[in-house]
């Protein structure tokens, strides 16, 4: 079977591309061709290879040999390189937190409600039984305290030029999540996702009754969402990207075009060969190719 080339992608923290970094890839490839796309921070590196045994081979190599660096190697075709579809996870992936963690703590049962949410993020709980676990913990809580929470959270270092150059570029975008509407709604408003999907809290008399609403927003959902609108859209897989860090992202991780683990969790990890586990968003767009001439921090 014959294969597209294959580039890799090297991105470091901002300035830390330098060349002591560069003589640490030169045994494996020749830079004299590759491309910058943001100066000491994310270069492209064109394979000479159709083989995907040999790019794989290429790339495994210069992660090892770049490991100590803590920078970041990624490997992709370039075939349909700058994706239409962008499908994120929100919680610990567009926002720093998790936003059901954050609540708890509000009324003191944070580490309890995390203890539970570390073991479903890792795949060792069901993560319906975990979420339906952790809300009955929280029932009577004051619905207010939603707000107080969404106050105190916080995006992910270029969450919102992740989305906005995208959506530049005519890509779909959309949020989704294991998490609540209350919060998707306040994240894809203020990034700019055209849609977002997440569980409904139920509220009785202004507090929370430790219920969750069905249907259970869960992993199956989050495959869901992107077979639906990769079909709605009439794109091909390969014209599909997906990002998150939980065991419940899995599915919809392994079957986009290109699914990136964000500071993931070792399940995760473990089944991804692109992972972003030393810098920001923004290599979630030098991955496609995007240079930083190209990059917006919002909508215009």
């Amino acid at each position: 079977m014959s294969y597209l080339p294959y580039v890799i992608t090297v991105v470091a923290p901002p300035s830390l591309l330098n060349q002591k970094v560069l003589d640490l890839i030169e045994p494996y490839y020749s830079l004299q061709d590759a491309q910058w796309l943001s100066q000491q921070e994310a270069i492209d590196i064109d394979l000479p290879t159709t083989d995907l045994n040999e790019a794989k081979s290429i790339f495994k190599k210069m992660q090892t040999a770049l490991r100590s660096q803590k920078i970041d190697v990624f490997l992709t075709p370039m075939l349909s390189r700058k994706k239409k579809l962008l499908i994120a996870d929100m919680d610990s992936t567009i926002v720093q937190s998790e936003t059901l963690d954050d609540l708890a703590a509000e009324v003191g049962i944070g580490e309890q409600i995390a203890a539970i949410t570390k073991r479903a993020m890792n795949g060792e709980l069901v993560f319906a039984d975990a979420l339906n676990e952790r809300i009955a913990l929280l029932k009577n809580v004051s619905a207010d305290l939603l707000e107080k929470t969404w106050q105190r959270t916080k995006l992910n270092d270029a969450a919102q030029t992740l989305v906005a150059t995208m959506r530049k570029h005519h890509a779909h975008t959309a949020l989704i999540s294991g998490g609540f509407t209350f919060f998707t709604q306040k994240v894809a408003d203020k990034c700019g996702f055209h849609e977002n999907h997440a569980n409904q809290l139920s509220i009785q008399d202004n507090k929370l009754d430790g219920t969750v609403i069905p249907p259970i927003l869960g992993k199956e959902a989050k495959l869901f969402h992107l077979n639906r609108l990769t079909k709605t859209l009439n794109l091909s897989d390969n014209e599909s990207m997906t990002i998150g860090d939980g065991a419940n992202d899995l599915p919809m991780l392994t079957h986009a075009g290109l699914g990136i683990g964000y500071y993931p969790k070792p399940i995760v990890a473990e089944q991804l060969s692109n992972i972003i586990q030393y810098t920001s968003l923004r290599s979630a767009l030098f991955i496609q190719g995007y240079k930083e001439s190209e990059l917006v921090d919002e909508l215009g």
